[in-house]
Order: structure tokens, then sequence, then C-alpha cells
């Protein structure tokens, strides 16, 4: 047999039917960014100088691609050019708050330093925000084919034995099958990431994680995407920041040391 070219040889791509699309675009709210950076401001004042710290980005339930507050919780430690955060942190953290509200990503500064991006620890505190917040977050987003090169098919009660020594995948069904084609689902989810400097600058980023229900195919992605603010009309309040100077003196952890392995980059 003779072909005329290496396409002929290729098989066809696996059918995916598209059923949602995850967000493409970080939605905040001017509250919540102006939260974050009173944090910042807070930070200074109260402990002297521009320790990096961190904190959840927060969403309603019912719309939980929009940003509406930032959360800061107890920090193990903080220093000038680190920070780091646990799954358990993360779990104690949603457990209390409103039933209402969920953790949808998390937010993080980089204080005074001009390194304006994400750091190699930055990813790996990124990674356990991602496993948490996509076990809360997960859609269906697509049907995908499974694609099996060896299927055995059987009757129930009829031939078991046989169709089960056959094949790398045997289907048992109540009537005969002729052709068969199996899609599964793919759950996905997504997870915001922030930075921010105390001059003002942010850099955000879109997290994605999809798995298929049957293969266990787990993909991961990320994207830089643009920053949109949804105006509320809703201001810091001095109550709200002094329960807010309450927390940055309570919650954070400064330590003076630096590791000797610590790295930007």
């Amino acid at each position: 047999m003779r072909f005329k070219s290496l396409k002929d040889l290729e098989r066809d791509a696996p059918r995916e039917i598209v059923l949602a699309t995850l967000p493409q675009v970080v939605r905040l709210t001017d509250f919540a960014k102006a939260k974050a950076f009173a944090v910042s401001r807070l930070v200074r004042r109260v402990h002297g100088q521009a320790f990096e710290w961190y904190g959840f980005t927060l969403a309603q339930r019912s719309r939980p691609e929009i940003i509406v507050d930032v959360g800061l919780p107890t920090h193990a430690e903080n220093q000038e050019t680190y920070v780091s955060l646990s799954a358990e942190g993360i779990a104690a953290y949603q457990e209390a708050l409103p039933p209402d509200r969920l953790i949808n990503g998390w937010i993080h500064s980089h204080g005074k330093l001009e390194f304006r991006d994400f750091s190699g620890i930055d990813a790996a505190n990124q990674a356990t925000v991602l496993d948490y917040v996509t076990s809360l977050l997960k859609i269906p987003v697509a049907k995908k084919e499974v694609v099996i090169r060896d299927l055995a098919l059987g009757l129930l009660g009829e031939g078991e034995a046989e169709a089960l020594a056959a094949g790398s995948v045997t289907l048992l069904t109540d009537a005969p099958v002729r052709r068969a084609r199996l899609l599964e689902t793919v759950y996905g989810g997504f997870c915001y990431a922030f930075v921010i400097g105390d001059a003002g600058w942010t850099r955000q980023e879109i997290h994605y994680k999809t798995r298929g229900v049957l293969t266990g195919e787990t993909h991961l992605s990320k994207r830089e995407a643009d920053l949109e603010i949804i105006p509320t009309g809703r201001i810091l309040t001095p109550s709200d920041l002094e329960t807010l100077e309450t927390e940055v003196k309570e919650r954070l952890r400064p330590v003076a040391y630096i590791p000797e392995k610590l790295e930007r980059g």
C-alpha cells in the first residue's frame, strides 16, 4: 500500500465538545483593590518596613469569577522577600468564611522590591492554592472522546468471558452494539494569582486545571490576564481600616533573618 503523504497515516484527533469556558479576564472590584493596597500601607506603618504578605481573593459563591474582597489569614512568617502558605491554612480560612463566600485565588505583595513578576517561590505557593481552589471551583467544561485502540464488546450474560479476555477495554451491554463512541466529562477549575507592589503596580494571572473523569488525564495551564476593575461605590471606612490594622498587627509574623537557600527568581 502506498500513501501520498505521512498525513495519511495520522489518526483523527479525539472529538471534543466545549460545554463551558473558564474566565479569561481577572475581574476585581474597586473595593477589593483598595483593600489590598491598604494592607501594604498598614504593614509599613505597623511593622516599620515592607514585609511581604499574602491574602486570599474572595468571591460570592453565586459569582465565583468576580473578586469582591481580600482576606488576610494568620501568617506563619513574613520576611522582606519571602512568604509561604499551606493547604491546611487555606482550608482553615475557608472554613471560617460565611457560607456564601469562597476563596478563588490569592494575592501577595513584593513590597518595595523592583521584581515585578512571579518567582519560583511564588509558583510553589500557587500550586498549593490551585489544588485547593479547583477542588471547590470545578465545572463541566467539555466532553472529550476517549480513544480506545482495542475495544472488546460483549453481551451481558452471553459470552462475557470471551469479551473480558480480549481487548484493552471491555464494554458489556444489554443489547448488541455495532459502533460506539465514548466521551468523558472533563471538569475544569481556575484560580487567580496576584502580585502587587508598594509603588501601585499589579500583575495578575489565571491558572487552570482540567481533569477527565474516566482517564484521569490532567492538564495545567496559565495565562497572564488583563485586569477589569468593577466599580461598586463601596469605600474603606475608618472602621474598616481600624479592623484591618488590627489584623495586620495580629496576623503577620515579621522575622529578620533570611534563609540561606532563599532565591528570588
